[in-house]
């Protein structure tokens, strides 16, 4: 079990890795391209905004099904355990 446990953690740790290196990239690309203030909460609508805002959306979505899966594999390989 503990090689399966092992195995399941560094999957994970790969993801978050990942991930978080999709996170820095696109916040890197929306400060490079940032035209707008933060704080102008009534600035024109930006095609680029919508853009950015749905690839963190994507971004987050993708995080959540991926701690989905190894958190459902950690369960399945705890189960087995017992």
């Amino acid at each position: 079990m503990a090689d399966a446990t092992t195995a399941a953690k560094n999957r994970i740790d790969r993801a978050l890795a990942a991930l978080e290196r999709r996170v820095l990239d696109l916040k890197a690309r929306s400060a490079a391209s940032a035209t707008v203030d933060a704080d102008d909460l009534f600035a024109g609508h930006d095609p680029a905004v919508a853009t950015r805002i749905a690839e963190l959306e994507a971004a987050g979505q993708e995080a959540s099904d991926a701690l989905a899966r190894a958190a459902n594999e950690l369960r399945d390989l705890l189960s087995e355990a017992d």
